[in-house]
């Protein structure tokens, strides 16, 4: 779901996704995206549809460290888990390179892969703290908490499910160590099947590093950004669904469509995918 439209316009979207039966929609958070405007704030966006929606679950895809500190990320997920009746999956990331993202927008210095890695991972272990509560206090390189009271804490227990993106050693380790779902886009170059496969192949090792039975956690793929052709027709989505289900993916996200621009779709189309789509 895309934040760039005002509350009363946004609000009859989520609720029509609901409607169409979709397990769980999804909205971006950044500050901005690729000079899509206006955007909405992801965590008052959710905070809102968690007020309206009834079953379907939602989240973020994805927060980052790039401008979200753990210790008000973790009180906005409390709340909007509260809102909802334990409807939200909190989805995670290190996010992109700062001056091309948030934190450029926000001044911040240019981190290298190895800087974002590091304070990711941080930021995944204090925010697991800080929502399994019930208090939390924390000395690290990057983040601190100080007597952070979060009790009652959070709906489902013992916090949020983390959907956490990630398809290098260290993102796979936190996925296998944090994350309820794995979340990846494409494949990359060449067969994109076989490369998420291959990538799902590392995840279970990293599982198997950390002593978890790999189907225990469900695989998110993020489409749209392939050359692939999801929304043409339900019967194109239906086979790409059946590709990737072999390849061991169990949830597919799709892009609401958006005239004129690369998520453009006939309605139609999305209507019969929801229809085939297990809530």
């Amino acid at each position: 779901m895309w934040p760039v439209q005002s509350w009363p316009d946004s609000r009859e979207l989520w609720l029509r996704a609901e409607e169409l039966g979709f397990a769980h929609a999804w909205v971006y958070d950044h500050t901005a995206w690729r000079g899509h405007m206006p955007w909405y704030d992801a965590y008052s966006t959710l905070a809102a549809v968690a007020a309206v929606t009834s079953r379907i679950r939602i989240g973020t895809l994805v927060t980052s460290p790039n401008f979200r500190h753990p210790v008000p990320t973790a009180m906005a997920a409390k709340a909007i888990d509260d809102i909802s009746g334990g409807r939200l999956q909190l989805g995670i990331g290190a996010g992109g390179r700062n001056r091309t993202s948030d934190g450029g927008i926000l001044g911040g210095p240019d981190w290298s892969p190895r800087q974002r890695a590091d304070r990711f991972a941080e930021w995944v272990a204090l925010l697991d703290r800080l929502l399994v509560g019930p208090e939390t206090t924390f000395e690290g390189t990057y983040y601190s908490a100080q007597d952070v009271m979060t009790a009652p804490g959070c709906v489902q227990r013992p916090r949020v499910p983390f959907a956490i993106a990630g398809n290098g050693p260290r993102g796979m380790w936190l996925a296998a160590r944090y994350g309820d779902l794995w979340v990846t886009e494409s494949g990359g170059t060449g067969d994109p099947v076989k490369g998420i496969r291959e990538r799902i192949a590392r995840l279970a090792e990293a599982c198997a590093q950390e002593g978890r039975d790999p189907a225990e956690q469900r695989r998110l793929l993020l489409t749209g950004f392939t050359d692939e052709r999801w929304a043409d027709s339900a019967e194109a989505f239906r086979d790409l669904a059946g590709r990737y289900a072999e390849a061991g993916i169990t949830d597919l996200v799709v892009h609401w469509p958006r005239p004129d621009t690369p998520w453009a779709a006939d309605m139609k189309v999305i209507e019969e995918i929801a229809a085939e789509s297990p809530a």
